[in-house]
């Protein structure tokens, strides 16, 4: 008969019970275990998890929560970040392809920080990374972005996501905090992607939007106020978005992104932003979630 240290708690957890514990849905679980990532046994045929080496694997052993991730800052793009990593010096690598690319690189360990501006029904981003199940965590508002149309002045009359209709749009990848977006904009207009016309393939960044409108490939394209002015296009307001960092609270620490945020509290940043047009800093450096 086997014997527990602790007689009160089993030896052994159930995929369910590993799944409460980590915050994470069943098929995360077994997915870990086909993946030989978490430590578990088949006994009679039923998958299990052996209490005290899944203990060691969470307080770090793990492919992640104990291991130091490199220096990236993955997910979304933002004009004054972008030029805040450089300007500051401080050594960050940017690999940005999206803000839900962002959560997985995030996810995988393979990134410190990701940019995320995701839509969610009352707000953006707190319930997207809340139901991720994260360990070690945090999220901190970057910046309040207005969000709108970028139209170029030859598109004529375009005063709101209506007038797309039947447009040559710079479509963005999908994923993209402003794909997700433009869909639901589209619902609310009661129209949907095939009204539009996309302007050849999904443009990867804020920039490569707005490149696409001024070069005269796209009518318009949804983006930030940010872009028009260096590119001389028109915008039309629509929202107010949080584009806020998913920072792994180890990293937070480091050197890199210590001087990236004291950078961005400097008079050079706020007139930066100012020059760029579009943000809101009033949150900037707030705490929007914490994980467990």
């Amino acid at each position: 008969m086997l014997k527990h240290p602790d007689p009160t708690r089993p030896q052994f957890l159930t995929t369910r019970e590993v799944a409460d514990l980590l915050r994470v849905k069943e098929r995360k679980v077994y997915d870990l275990a086909a993946a030989n990532e978490i430590p578990h046994r088949r006994i009679t045929g039923k998958l299990l998890f052996p209490a005290v080496e899944l203990n060691a694997w969470i307080e770090g052993a793990d492919g992640g929560a104990g291991r130091k991730r490199p220096n990236v800052l993955a997910g979304s793009q933002d004009p004054l970040l972008d030029w805040a990593i450089h300007a500051s010096g401080c050594g960050l690598a940017t690999l940005c392809n999206g803000s839900a690319d962002g959560l997985t690189q995030f996810e995988n360990g393979t990134a410190a920080l990701a940019g995320i501006h995701l839509p969610e029904e009352n707000g953006w981003n707190v319930k997207s990374v809340a139901a991720m199940g994260l360990r070690d965590a945090v999220l901190i508002a970057w910046a309040t972005r207005k969000r709108g149309l970028l139209v170029s002045e030859d598109a004529g009359d375009i005063r709101g996501i209506a007038d797309l209709k039947g447009r040559r749009i710079a479509v963005r990848q999908s994923g993209a905090g402003a794909a997700l977006l433009l869909s639901r904009l589209l619902r609310e207009a009661g129209l949907n992607e095939t009204d539009l016309v996309a302007a050849g393939g999904p443009a990867h960044s804020e920039n490569d939007a707005a490149a696409a409108v001024a070069a005269g490939e796209a009518d318009a394209a949804l983006g930030i106020e940010a872009m028009a002015r260096p590119f001389r296009l028109r915008f039309v307001p629509l929202a107010d978005e949080n584009f806020d960092l998913l920072i792994d609270r180890r990293a937070y620490f480091t050197d890199p992104v210590q001087r990236l945020f004291a950078f961005a509290r400097s008079a050079p940043f706020t007139d930066k932003a100012d020059a760029l047009g579009g943000y809101d800093l009033t949150d900037h450096g707030a705490v929007r979630w914490l994980s467990d």
